[in-house]
C-alpha cells in the first residue's frame, strides 16, 4: 500500500497561519489540538483546519509545504479562500 501525503495549513487562536505535512491529516490534526504536534501550535492553540492539499509523493508534498510557508500572507488567504468550497469546516 503506498501512502499518501498531505499539505495543510491550521489557523491559530491568535489569527496566525501554521503549515504543516503529514501522512495521516486526522491524527496530525488531533496532535496539534492537543498540544503535541509542534512547539509552534502548542505556544498559541489550534483554532481549526484551513486548508488541506493531498499528494502520491512525499518529496512533491516536502517541495508544496516549502512553497506555502514562502507565501505572505495575503497568498496564503487566498489560497484558503480558493479552498473554502472544498472543505465543510
Amino acid at each position: 500500500m503506498k501512502w499518501k501525503w498531505y499539505v495543510y495549513i491550521l489557523e491559530l487562536k491568535n489569527g496566525l497561519y501554521y503549515t504543516g505535512m503529514t501522512w495521516k491529516p486526522n491524527l496530525r490534526f488531533d496532535q496539534h489540538l492537543s498540544r503535541l504536534g509542534s512547539k509552534f501550535t502548542s505556544k498559541y492553540g489550534v483554532r481549526r483546519l484551513v486548508y488541506l492539499e493531498e499528494y502520491e509523493d512525499l518529496e512533491t508534498a516536502r517541495m508544496r509545504e516549502i512553497q506555502i510557508k514562502d507565501f505572505s500572507r495575503k497568498k496564503k488567504k487566498e489560497l484558503i479562500n480558493s479552498f473554502n468550497g472544498k472543505f465543510s469546516q
